[in-house]
């Protein structure tokens, strides 16, 4: 919780110093609502979930569940596989969320935000929340990472979900190097186009080679990243997106196309860096 604190602080104020665009609605309205369901979250994901990752992969370790529990590694080799193939199951998760259409349907609260910013890294939808805890859980089983590589998964995943989803500017250069490294705003922005063939790739939120290894990188939006456009096409009402319509977004409005089976638009060109 300091981690998160703390990044979210230092998100914001990075914001107000350096902003990459310039925000097309209301920033304390979307604040409002994107914290509010962040709150809505954390209560209901402990009231759903009575056993976390963490609690999880302890009783793993107990029971020698899980493939790396069962192999002689090193402590400090399975700590760093461990946090890897648990980024890695985050990326094919965030895949999947975009290739079913009933999970697309969820996670298009995520993506109907109109402007891009530190709080679109915590708005989700309850339900997907909770099947994400639930994927998180199997990931822990199956895996049987280190507790101290899940802590350091949980902390990363939250720190760096803020950071690439911050309306910041990074020098080019930085910018170029950085995203070897880790997930930056300016790969991760791509994501949050409002072109469906930009929308289903940079599915990374924390380090970026999944993307490049299968196929999903982009490196920047065809329109730049000052007039790409945010958001989803069927969403484009700011009245629409407080909080009580993004509850019931996913029941009552269509895809429209954006769900990765059945992409719609796809570019001629992609990107290369």
């Amino acid at each position: 919780m300091s981690a998160f604190i703390g990044v979210f602080g230092l998100m914001a104020f990075w914001e107000l110093l350096a902003a990459r665009r310039v925000l097309a609605t209301s920033k304390n309205s979307r604040w409002f609502s994107n914290l509010s369901i962040t709150l809505l979250n954390l209560v209901v994901v402990r009231w759903v979930a009575p056993i976390l990752p963490l609690g999880l992969a302890l009783l793993a370790e107990e029971r020698t569940w899980g493939l790396l529990n069962n192999l002689a590694l090193p402590q400090w080799i399975a700590l760093v596989v461990g946090v890897i193939l648990l980024d890695c199951g985050i990326y094919f998760q965030h895949v999947l969320f975009h290739a079913i259409p009933l999970l697309w349907r969820l996670h298009m609260v995520h993506h109907a935000d109109l402007d891009f910013d530190v709080t679109t890294g915590l708005r989700f939808h309850p339900v997907e929340m909770i099947l994400s805890v639930g994927i998180k859980l199997m990931m822990v089983v199956v895996l049987g990472p280190p507790v101290l590589a899940v802590l350091i998964f949980e902390i990363l995943l939250n720190a760096t979900a803020m950071f690439n989803h911050g309306n910041v500017r990074l020098h080019p250069t930085a910018d170029r190097y950085l995203r070897w490294l880790v997930v930056t705003p300016d790969m991760h922005r791509v994501h949050h186009s409002v072109i469906p063939a930009e929308t289903n790739s940079n599915f990374g939120f924390n380090l970026p080679w999944w993307d490049r290894l299968f196929g999903t990188y982009r490196a920047q939006p065809s329109a730049g990243h000052e007039r790409m456009e945010i958001g989803l096409r069927q969403f484009r009402d700011p009245t629409r997106l407080t909080l009580p319509w993004i509850l019931v977004l996913p029941f009552i409005r269509k895809s429209s196309g954006y769900a990765l089976s059945s992409r719609s638009e796809k570019l001629d060109h992609p990107d290369q860096d």
